[in-house]
């Protein structure tokens, strides 16, 4: 009997070469614009309101000109705008315009002194998905360094406003005290740099060295080499062993290990993988016998109730990237790491198998594994990037409507 022999699977093994896939080279240059001080450097007597009147300082000069440019020739019924200093220099009949910060005044928004006053609270209650007012009792207030001023008016509801935010407003005030808005004006984004403009510039500030030579040749080299960046967030591992499949997915995706030849080539070309906050899902407590309960504590810790699967499960999944693509591991809001804004990164400590992918100590060259702050600015090949762990995008969505 005859036996087809594309129909045999023992056969011998192929002549057939196949191309080697190189992945896509990296040219990475974070900036350390998030870092804090340690040490003796660190304080505590900067207040959190400072962030306010900084942010204010630095968007109050943009704003105007912007509102500038666009109402200085606005009238209605013959009356001309004008500029306002202050909040609270504002006249009542008088068509003016004055910039300053939104103040979102809703009753559902935590209160740290309502939380205070209700202290016979069994249990804190949980926390809400949204702090909009079903009634209609949330309040949009204009303040500066003199006071603050209510706004109303139909072009507010055009507009998404959340607290923080540097806006200029033209109207008039009414007899209540209120300030009705015309218009609404927000400054516009800052400059963006081109590409590879930081590399340039410190080329040319040290074009007179043989060092400064080959880096202008290797960025000059580079402009012709462009990847892909790969971004992932809300990983969320924990210690149960069955959200691992799609974690192998797309560990084997980014190896070019679940996929055919054509796209391979494709996974080559990405050249780094940053993964943008929450890569440990929340902590949830070990239930810990009686028995358990009594014995002593080692190190400062109770380490019957300390699960440490999930670090692990991390720090594997790193390791096993690491060897073939770069990675920049940005902390979020339930991951291992300061919770004040801005995050420190995650402790090396933490990670045994992917700390050695790390830069060495006092090395001004980033590593292979590189853990940054959140937020995190940087340069990956040549165009400036800016990522976050997550947390404005979630503090905006309570302010807003919809689910979306």
């Amino acid at each position: 009997m005859e036996v087809d022999v594309d129909d045999n699977l023992l056969q011998a093994p192929s002549d057939q070469e196949y191309p080697v896939l190189e992945r896509q080279p990296s040219y990475y240059n974070p900036l350390n614009t998030f870092v804090c001080a340690r040490g003796e450097l660190k304080h505590y007597q900067q207040q959190y309101a400072d962030i306010y009147f900084l942010r204010l300082a630095k968007l109050k000069p943009a704003v105007e000109a912007i509102a500038h440019e666009e109402w200085k020739d606005f009238e209605i019924a013959g009356e001309k705008v004008s500029r306002i200093d202050r909040v609270l220099d504002v006249r009542q009949g008088e068509l003016s315009w004055v910039a300053g910060t939104v103040y979102m005044e809703m009753p559902l928004k935590p209160n740290i002194l309502d939380d205070i006053s209700k202290d016979h609270w069994i249990s804190a209650p949980p926390p809400r998905e949204k702090f909009l007012s079903p009634t209609g009792q949330d309040q949009i207030m204009l303040e500066d360094e003199s006071g603050r001023l209510r706004l109303i008016g139909a072009p507010l509801q055009l507009s998404i406003l959340v607290t923080g935010c540097i806006i200029a407003v033209m109207g008039t005030e009414n007899a209540n005290g209120d300030f009705e808005v015309v218009d609404v004006k927000v400054p516009d984004l800052p400059r963006q740099p081109q590409r590879w403009e930081r590399d340039e510039g410190s080329a040319v500030l040290s074009s007179s060295s043989s060092a400064g030579k080959k880096r202008k040749s290797d960025a000059a080299e580079r402009r012709t080499q462009g990847g892909k960046v790969a971004i992932v967030s809300g990983l969320r591992m924990s210690s149960d062993r069955g959200d691992t499949m799609t974690l192998d997915l797309l560990m084997e995706y980014l190896l070019g290990e679940a996929c055919g030849p054509a796209d391979q080539a494709d996974v080559c070309r990405i050249s780094r993988l940053i993964i943008a906050g929450n890569s440990l899902a929340e902590g949830t407590p070990l239930a810990v016998r009686e028995e358990e309960k009594k014995a002593s504590k080692r190190y400062g810790y109770d380490s019957s109730a300390y699960n440490h699967a999930p670090t692990t499960y991390l720090d594997n999944f790193l390791a096993t990237l690491l060897p073939s693509i770069p990675i920049t591991l940005i902390p979020g809001e339930s991951d291992p790491a300061n919770v004040s804004m801005p995050q420190q990164p995650m402790h090396p400590a933490m990670l045994p198998r992917s700390r050695n992918y790390c830069a060495a100590p006092g090395s001004s060259e980033p590593g292979w594994f590189d853990s940054v702050t959140n937020p995190w600015e940087g340069d990956v090949d040549g165009w400036r990037m800016m990522g976050t762990g997550g947390q404005p995008i979630d503090d905006v969505f309570k302010y807003v409507e919809g689910d979306e």
